[in-house]
């Protein structure tokens, strides 16, 4: 998928971002969240929280991982203020990050997540200009699905600026998408509702102008980042545009459910944790 990725080496990145991305690694593969990462890298250097990203990102391609598309992060202004972030950004989606619809997400697969409700878009045409247009996003979606993107961070305590987000690598966990898609000529994104609950609760509601104004703005914009950055969309592409309300946090044990309308809905299922007399059975 991505030319730019494949020029990535440890040895052409900062040492600073190669101890970075070595922190986050590290928190990912113990479960155990490290510090913030931004002390490490100049206050506000996005570039160099990109370039931690990629690192990580090829990492996880050399060991035979399969990027399927992107995500939006920070496109709802009421997610931007949990954060205290002001701007949007991107990170990478992996196959293995799939969770079925209705699926269980094992207990201590992630570390710290949270759920959000999302508009996801599947393309059927490669988006390479860098000033891409709505015009251009239209043409290219082949459908929309609903989707659940469960968030979760490597540093402690979500502990986050925008640089130590992007840096890890946008703070992606898993996702869920919706079985039926949906072609754009049957739905307006930027009108759907969406309401989330949580064990039958609701947790969280938005509609898709909370989303940048409309997840194909959302969708605009990202397609032209990665175009200015020689890494564009390309057809098969799954677009998670981003949160059309506030996250909320999971435990096992529970259990979500966001229905969009228009798009239906989507489950999914944290397991519940095993006691010490249940592993021992």
């Amino acid at each position: 998928m991505s030319t730019v990725l494949d020029g990535v080496r440890p040895d052409a990145v900062p040492p600073a971002a190669v101890k970075a991305a070595d922190l986050l690694a590290e928190a990912a593969r113990t479960g155990s969240a490290c510090p913030p990462v931004r002390d490490l890298l100049a206050d506000g250097d996005l570039e160099t929280a990109y370039a931690v990203q990629q690192l990580n990102v090829r990492r996880g391609l050399d060991a035979g991982r399969r990027i399927v598309g992107r995500k939006i992060g920070l496109t709802s202004v009421a997610v931007q203020r949990q954060l205290g972030v002001d701007q949007p950004d991107f990170g990478a989606l992996f196959a293995d990050m799939a969770v079925p619809d209705g699926g269980e997400v094992s207990a201590g697969r992630l570390i710290q997540p949270k759920v959000e409700a999302e508009v996801a878009l599947v393309l059927g045409r490669d988006l390479p200009h860098r000033a891409c247009t709505v015009v251009d996003v239209l043409r290219a979606v082949d459908f929309a699905l609903p989707a659940l993107e469960i968030v979760d961070s490597r540093v402690r305590g979500w502990d986050i600026s925008l640089v130590d987000t992007v840096a890890d690598n946008a703070s992606c966990g898993l996702y869920v998408l919706g079985a039926t898609p949906v072609p754009l000529t049957a739905v307006d994104l930027r009108t759907v509702a969406m309401t989330m609950t949580r064990g039958g609760e609701t947790v969280s509601e938005g509609t898709g102008a909370d989303c940048l104004g409309s997840p194909i703005n959302a969708a605009v914009w990202l397609a032209s980042a990665l175009a200015e950055r020689g890494d564009p969309l390309r057809a098969g592409d799954l677009v998670l545009t981003g949160a059309l309300g506030p996250m909320a946090p999971a435990v096992p044990g529970d259990s979500f459910e966001a229905r969009i309308s228009g798009l239906g809905s989507v489950r999914v299922v944290f397991a519940e944790e095993l006691s010490e007399e249940g592993d021992a059975q």
